[in-house]
This record gives C-alpha cells, sequence and structure tokens, in this order.
C-alpha cells in the first residue's frame, strides 16, 4: 500500500478542514438568509396591515371633517343669519387659509437634503404616475 508523503497528508488535511469551515460558513449564512426572508415577510403583513389602517383611519377623519364643516354651516346659517352663498363662502375662505398653512408647514418638513437613489426612485416613481 503507497502512503501519500507527508507534505501531500498535511495539506490534504488542511483542505478537508477549510472544506468544512466553508460548509459552516455556508450553513450559517443560510441560516441566515432564511432568517432574514421570515423577518422580512412578518415586516411586509406588518407594513400592509399599517396602511390598511391608516387609509381606514383617513377615511374616517375625512367624514368627520365634512360632517363637521356641515355642521358649521348649519350654525352660521342659523346663528348669523346669513344666506347660504354668504356661508359658503366663509367656509371655502377658512378651509384656504388653513389649506395654505397646511400646505406652508408640511413643504418645509419636506425640504431637505435627499440621497441621489431616494431622488431617483422618487423620479421614476413620478415618471411612471404622469406617463411621461
Amino acid at each position: 500500500m503507497s502512503e501519500l508523503p507527508r507534505s501531500e497528508q498535511s495539506r490534504s488535511r488542511g483542505l478537508g478542514a477549510a472544506a468544512r469551515v466553508t460548509a459552516l460558513a455556508g450553513s450559517v449564512m443560510d441560516l441566515h438568509v432564511r432568517i432574514a426572508l421570515q423577518e422580512v415577510d412578518r415586516e411586509k403583513r406588518r407594513l400592509i396591515s399599517g396602511g390598511v389602517f391608516l387609509a381606514m383611519g383617513g377615511t374616517l377623519m375625512l367624514m368627520a371633517l365634512v360632517a363637521g364643516e356641515a355642521a358649521l354651516l348649519v350654525w352660521m346659517l342659523e346663528s348669523w343669519g346669513w344666506s347660504l352663498i354668504q356661508s359658503l363662502l366663509a367656509m371655502a375662505i377658512l378651509n384656504l387659509v388653513v389649506a395654505g398653512f397646511s400646505l406652508r408647514i408640511g413643504g418645509q418638513l419636506a425640504k431637505g437634503p435627499y440621497l441621489p437613489q431616494t431622488l431617483d426612485g422618487l423620479l421614476r416613481t413620478t415618471r411612471a404616475v404622469l406617463g411621461k
């Protein structure tokens, strides 16, 4: 029976150990990827649920705003003795003032440095929505 020279034996043992370490690292990476995919799935469900509840809350808030404006309109008509057109104009002016403040504040909050990837994504989304 022929034996391998001593240097060949140590090299084959070293390669075997390297292969085992590589296999172990690959196994750890596979486990990490599986866990990461599970976390992404949980996060996706969480974000979808959050979006549904935000949409529901926004819809209910809009309905409450419409009901509040209708009540204010009736109050203006009855308490101040205004005509319907006067009350509607007053509400339109009030809405424009509140909208102006909201847009000004929102514009200030939305300003700021954006990462190039963010700007590129916004540009592509805008193009896709506008069809350009």
